[in-house]
C-alpha cells in the first residue's frame, strides 16, 4: 500500500502427519506476530486455533487434506477483522522443520526440486516425517510461488558427530550401502538452547562444554562441546535412548528377538509395542503425560512413582557419559514440556551428579518459571551452572531461514 512501510515476515511451517503447525515472525526482530495449528487433518473434526496480537481465534474446519489446510491458514493470517498479513505480499520467506536430512543436509538450505526429491528419499529414515514434510513443503510453494522456501532439518546440529560416537556395531557395510548409523534428533532444540545459555551467562558459546536435555514427549539428551553436537541419545530413528512418551528408548535387542518367537509379533506390531505403547505409558499404565504420571505417583500409585523414576535415571546415566564424553561439564539445560515444566524430573535427573559439580538449589527449582523466562536452579557456589530454558524451535527455524538465504545470495 503506498505510503506505508511493509514489513518482512518469516512464516515458518512444521507439517506433521495430521497437524500443520505455523508461526509468523517479523525478519528484523524476530518478534512472532501469530502462530497457530490445523489439527485433525483428513479426519473428523478437523479445526484450527491461532493466538496472536487480537487474542485466540477457533475455527471448524471441513474434513480436508493438506491443501485445505494451507488455504485455511492463509484465511486466518489474512483475514480482515483480525489477521496479521494485510497482504500475502508481506511474506518474504518461508521455513520448514524437515526431520531427516540423512548425510546430505548438515545446514538449513533453500528449496529447489533436487532438495525436495532429496527428502523424499530419505522417507525410509523416517516414514513418518520426510513425507508429510515434503507433502507441506509442495502446498507452501503452491501458495507462496515466488518467494524461497527453506528446509531445516532436525538432522543438522548432529552431522558434527564424529564416526565413532555415530557408528553402530554392526558389519560396516550397513552403514555404507543402507546409511544405517545414528543420526539424533531435537537438533534445532539443542541448537537455540544451547546458545540462549550461553548468551544467558555471558560466556563464548565455543568455549562451552554444554549437556542439553530436551524432555518431553519425545525426549533426547545432547553433548554440545565447544558449539559443537559431539554425541546425542537418539539415533538412526527417535526411538532410541531416553524413555519417553509412548516410546521405549533403548532396549536389548534380543528382546525383540523374544518377542517375535513367543508373542508372533511380525514388523508392524513390534513397530506399534516400541513406538505407541511402551515408555512413560507402558510402565504406569496409567499415561504418557508426565504430569498425570505425577500426580498419580503423588497419590501413591506404585507404577507411577516406578515410571517417575524409571524416566529420570534415564537422563541421569545419559548426563554422567556426556560428561565423560567430554571431560567435564560447564552448563547443563532442561527444556521441553517437561524439562521446563517439571521440578520433580529436574531434582531426580541430577541426584547423585555432586560428584561432577552440579549442586541442585531446591527452592530455586521449585521456584522456576520455565515456560516464561531463563533460570538458573542450580546454588550460588555450583561448578556447573544448570539452566531451565524456554525451547523455541521456530525462532530458530526462522533464523536458520534468513541464514540459509543469505549464503544463497553470496
Amino acid at each position: 500500500m503506498p505510503g506505508k512501510e511493509v514489513v518482512e515476515k518469516i512464516l515458518v511451517v512444521n507439517s506433521g502427519s495430521s497437524s500443520l503447525k505455523y508461526s509468523i515472525f517479523d525478519a528484523a526482530s524476530e518478534v512472532s506476530a501469530a502462530h497457530g495449528m490445523v489439527e485433525r487433518i483428513g479426519a473428523d473434526g478437523t479445526r484450527l486455533v491461532q493466538r496472536g496480537p487480537n487474542g485466540e481465534r477457533r475455527r471448524e474446519l471441513p474434513q480436508g487434506g493438506y491443501r485445505e489446510a494451507f488455504d485455511a491458514m492463509v484465511r486466518e493470517l489474512s483475514a480482515p477483522d483480525a489477521g496479521v498479513l494485510r497482504d500475502l505480499s508481506e511474506i518474504a520467506m518461508v521455513g520448514h522443520r524437515v526431520v531427516h536430512g540423512g548425510e546430505r543436509f548438515a545446514q538449513a538450505v533453500v528449496v529447489d526440486d533436487d532438495v525436495l526429491g532429496a527428502i523424499e528419499a530419505l522417507g525410509p529414515l523416517a516414514p513418518l516425517h520426510n513425507p508429510v514434510n515434503a507433502a507441506g513443503i509442495r502446498e507452501a510453494r503452491r501458495v507462496f510461488p515466488d518467494v524461497p522456501h527453506v528446509a531445516v532439518f532436525d538432522t543438522a546440529f548432529h552431522q558434527t558427530l564424529p564416526p565413532h560416537a555415530y557408528l553402530y556395531g554392526l558389519p560396516y557395510e550397513y552403514y555404507e550401502r543402507k546409511g544405517v548409523r545414528r543420526y539424533g534428533f531435537h537438533g534445532t532444540s539443542h541448537a537455540y538452547v544451547s546458545l540462549a545459555a550461553a548468551q544467558h551467562l555471558g560466556r563464548p558459546y565455543d568455549a562451552l562444554s554444554i549437556v542439553s536435555c530436551h524432555l518431553g514427549n519425545g525426549a533426547s539428551l545432547c553433548a554440545v562441546d565447544h558449539g559443537r553436537s559431539i554425541d546425542t541419545s537418539m539415533g538412526m530413528t527417535p526411538g532410541e535412548g531416553l524413555i519417553m512418551g509412548t516410546r521405549c528408548g533403548d532396549v536389548d535387542p534380543g528382546v525383540l528377538l523374544h518377542l517375535e518367537r513367543t508373542e508372533q509379533l511380525d514388523a508392524a506390531r513390534l513397530d506399534e509395542l516400541l513406538n505407541e505403547r511402551s515408555g512413560l505409558l507402558g510402565l504406569s499404565g496409567i499415561s504418557s503425560d508426565m504430569r498425570e504420571i505425577e500426580r498419580a505417583a503423588g497419590a501413591g500409585d506404585r507404577r507411577a512413582l516406578l515410571a517417575l523414576q524409571a524416566f529420570s535415571y534415564r537422563v541421569r546415566k545419559y548426563i554422567g557419559a556426556y560428561v565423560a564424553a567430554m571431560g567435564g561439564l560447564d552448563v547443563l539445560v532442561f527444556t521441553g514440556g517437561i524439562g521446563q515444566g517439571s521440578a520433580s524430573v529436574r531434582s531426580l535427573a541430577v541426584q547423585g551428579l555432586g560428584c561432577m559439580g552440579v549442586q541442585l538449589d531446591t527452592q530455586r527449582n521449585l521456584a522456576a518459571r520455565g515456560f516464561e523466562e531463563i533460570c538458573r536452579i542450580s546454588t550460588s557456589a555450583s561448578p556447573v551452572t544448570v539452566l531451565v530454558v524456554p525451547t523455541h524451535e521456530e525462532q530458530m527455524i526462522a533464523r536458520e531461514t534468513l541464514r540459509a538465504i543469505a549464503r544463497s545470495h553470496r
